[in-house]
């Protein structure tokens, strides 16, 4: 790889250039850490399924890594998607069977919980293969990681004696940040119950760093000493974020807005056992169509497999791209915008400099090999086309691609294939359901007309700029339209029962110019649209 271009990325305003540059050169000196590796990692919950936010998080952090492996190619880096699985279980999910089953065993650690799913040893085991099977789909390199395995193989044990060591300073960090009944009975240790396996809040009332243990008062009153290594405690969530931080010596870990106290806090205990806190970015969080702020609790927004039913995962990948400190709308009507905006960049890709393709997000998609453009055919064009035809099925719309595009089929345009049925899919469960027609006013009636016999006297190789010149010209020369883009609302709201359409040229290209006459006839007919034609 040539010093010109990562002279490139050095001077890229990508921000997973800016995010790598500054991992590199600020944290890393330039040199490789002494374990051998630059690790970036992903923290995960396994109390619930994954979510759009868990590929969010995935996703960036693997564009930071694709970009510091540019510039540091002799640097080897390794990504940890991490799984909180010592966690006792507070409350039984609204989403599982057997719940019942599963409330006998609540405290407890979610790997020694039985999975009510009935497929692996526990509920812990089941959760992670579900994230493990959801980060696979997308093709994320990773590697698991399961804190109970680090906890019980004895890997965090030196983590836990540094907290033990450290215990009053941690508490001085700790305390002034919880209420007055919280710090009556707080301590960075939660034991785990011989007798019950239950993980404990108890009050911890003498600690031991000589011998590695803590006495604390169990919930019967009696007073128990533990080692704090061995998996006999696990940590509260800031402490154990920065024991992990110090043991694995995790380099570089985004997290949400919401959790920017928390890394705060959690920096300044690892700093105190002896660790660097990683670098950090802090990202927005996504809202609803409401702009309320998304919670998995209240169900509000939208969830990966929505995404997935209606575009694919590389436009999801680029709203995640976009703008990660800006918080942004994550609802159904952003869906079509993001995935013409993918095919725009796609397009650009070919014919840019070195320099540019670094900062085309279509880069960072798909680490820096992004697949050739193919049909040119926007998302907005083919729901246009399967709205105007009423279309139920993926053959009507390959009706008219393999008319406007001869050479393209399904085989050789795998990308606008899939497309086509995310299309059909949008169509029929959000714009379908809200189109509604109404009737040209007289003036409108005499632009129609116009319009339709226009387009009759175009030659028959006429191509949509050819077309786009045409319907430009009816509109202008009809005074009761304001401007142009009155006249294009007029079109939309006539012939497509819609209040926003596509460029009319590319559209009428594609639909067909016959076909499109025949449409303006049955408008100015009085007919009613929002059905097929009879004829």
């Amino acid at each position: 790889m040539s010093d010109a271009l990562r002279a490139l990325a050095r001077s890229a305003t990508a921000w997973p250039f800016q995010e790598a540059v500054a991992l590199l050169d600020q944290r890393l000196k330039g040199q490789k850490p002494d374990k051998g590796y630059v690790l970036f990692e992903s923290g995960y919950g396994p109390s619930g399924l994954p979510h759009i936010g868990t590929f969010g998080e995935v996703a960036r952090t693997t564009m930071v890594r694709r970009a510091f492996e540019l510039l540091a190619p002799d640097i080897p880096t390794r990504l940890f998607a991490f799984s909180d699985d010592r966690d006792g279980l507070r409350k039984v999910p609204d989403n599982i069977p057997n719940k019942e089953m599963v409330g006998q065993h609540l405290g407890k650690p979610l790997t020694a919980i039985p999975d009510p799913f009935g497929t692996h040893p526990s509920f812990g085991q089941h959760n992670n293969a579900m994230l493990q099977g959801f980060l696979d789909s997308f093709g994320f390199e990773y590697e698991f990681q399961s804190a109970t395995d680090w906890y019980l193989s004895g890997r965090f044990d030196e983590g836990c004696r540094k907290v033990l060591e450290h215990y009053d300073a941690i508490m001085e960090v700790m305390l002034p940040t919880l209420g007055e009944e919280r710090q009556q009975t707080y301590s960075p240790f939660l034991p785990v119950c011989q007798k019950t396996g239950r993980v404990l809040q108890v009050p911890v009332v003498e600690r031991r760093p000589e011998s590695g243990t803590i006495v604390y008062r169990d919930e019967d009153g009696s007073l128990v000493e533990t080692p704090v290594t061995g998996g006999r405690v696990k940590l509260q969530w800031k402490a154990d974020w920065a024991m992990r931080w110090y043991v694995l010596g995790v380099d570089y870990e985004m997290s949400g807005k919401d959790l920017i106290p928390s890394y705060q806090l959690a920096s300044r205990i690892c700093r105190l056992i002896g660790g660097v806190p990683p670098t950090n970015l802090s990202y927005e969080l996504f809202l609803d169509d409401k702009g309320q702020k998304i919670s998995k609790s209240k169900g509000n927004g939208l969830a990966v497999e929505d995404w997935l039913r209606y575009a694919p995962p590389e436009s999801l990948s680029l709203f995640m791209f976009q703008k990660p400190k800006a918080a942004k709308r994550l609802y159904f009507d952003v869906i079509p915008r993001t995935v013409d905006d993918y095919l725009a960049f796609i397009g650009k890709f070919p014919s840019e400099d070195e320099g540019k393709r670094l900062n085309n997000p279509v880069w960072h998609i798909h680490s820096g090999h992004p697949p050739a453009p193919e049909t040119g055919l926007s998302y907005n064009i083919l729901l246009n086309l399967a709205s105007v035809c009423h279309a139920e099925d993926r053959s009507v719309l390959w009706h008219f691609i393999s008319r406007y595009v001869p050479d393209a089929t399904p085989e050789n345009a795998p990308f606008l294939d899939k497309l086509v049925d995310y299309a059909v899919a949008y169509y029929q469960d959000f714009v379908k359901p809200n189109k509604k027609y109404r009737s040209p006013t007289a003036p409108e009636t005499a632009a129609l007309q116009d319009l339709a016999d226009e387009l009759g006297v175009l030659p028959a190789a006429a191509d949509a700029e050819a077309i786009q010149t045409v319907v430009y010209e009816v509109g202008k020369r009809h005074p009761v339209f304001a401007d142009l883009r009155a006249w294009f609302l007029a079109l939309y709201e006539i012939l497509l029962g819609q209040d926003q359409g596509p460029r009319m040229g590319s559209f009428i290209a594609l639909y067909g110019v016959g076909e499109t006459i025949a449409l303006i006839r049955r408008a100015l007919a009085g007919e009613d649209l929002s059905s097929t034609s009879k004829a």
